[in-house]
């Protein structure tokens, strides 16, 4: 079912994709959860990740938080994959939209967009997916989410050309949100 849409090599060697995938299926190192801060991972992606890769990801998160407290907005926090095929799941935590904060929430979900890039290095991986974050139950709508995510991988893979970070993967189950990540895409990096 994985789908490329498009794919971008950054003048680093370093691949930026948009793929349409079930994200825990997604071949890379490690993927990122669409997470909350307490990381209770109920609903969207969190709840699919929880499911697939087994109790052992909620009890290893639920140790993260008793032992660092919670997961501020706009950060991240790493764990091992349970049954997963990937190494690492990184818990991505973006903001609830809202419209009157615009702006703010561009900074956040940048934030932990970039924290996530920030743990994917610090662990020395090579490659990563991540979904729209808080484009879900979040609210957060989804040309604004893609422009900011895109934008936000683009600039941290420029400005980290010596990271182990090969390959970031935009990666969304669904054809509409996958579909916009494309457009954005090719509206940043060009064809």
């Amino acid at each position: 079912m994985r789908r490329v849409l498009f794919e971008h090599q950054m003048p680093t060697g370093q691949v930026i994709r948009v793929v349409q995938n079930d994200i825990t299926e997604e071949p890379v190192d490690a993927i990122v959860n669409a997470a909350n801060s307490r990381l209770a991972h109920g609903g969207g992606v969190a709840a699919a990740i929880s499911i697939k890769g087994g109790p052992e990801i909620q009890r290893e998160s639920t140790a993260w938080v008793r032992e660092h407290g919670i997961v501020e907005t706009g950060s991240a926090a790493i764990t091992g994959a349970g049954r997963l095929s990937c190494r690492y799941v990184i818990h991505a935590v973006g903001p609830v939209w809202s419209a009157n904060e615009a702006e703010a929430n561009d900074a956040l979900l940048a934030g932990a967009v970039r924290s996530a890039l920030d743990l994917a290095d610090r662990y020395k991986l090579r490659s990563i997916s991540m979904p729209g974050i808080s484009s879900g139950i979040f609210g957060f709508p989804k040309p604004r989410c893609a422009r900011v995510m895109v934008g936000t991988v683009r600039d941290w893979l420029a400005s980290h050309p010596d990271s182990t970070v090969r390959e970031v993967n935009l990666c969304n189950i669904d054809l509409m949100t996958a579909e916009t990540f494309e457009r954005e895409a090719k509206a940043q990096l060009g064809e």
